[in-house]
């Protein structure tokens, strides 16, 4: 194994576990109230909530304080 790769232990079946879910939650919650007739009309909404989003907004929805905590602990 990898030095630069740490396994954790998250149980099966757990999307609420998994960071990018709170990610596709966040652009679900941007998008639930727009109608779109084509395609290019929902790519155009998409392409603009995606262009507000900051590293820092990523970082927020795709960060958990016990995988942090794991990864340290394993690290040490």
């Amino acid at each position: 194994m990898s030095d630069n790769i740490i396994p954790i232990f998250q149980p099966p079946h757990s999307p609420e576990l998994n960071p990018i879910e709170r990610f596709w939650e966040f652009l679900k919650s941007k998008l639930q109230w727009e109608s779109c007739k084509t395609l290019v009309q929902l790519q155009q909404k998409l392409t603009d909530v995606l262009k507000t989003i900051t590293p820092e907004m990523i970082a927020s929805l795709t960060s958990y304080d016990f995988i942090l905590e794991a990864l340290f602990s394993a690290a040490s």
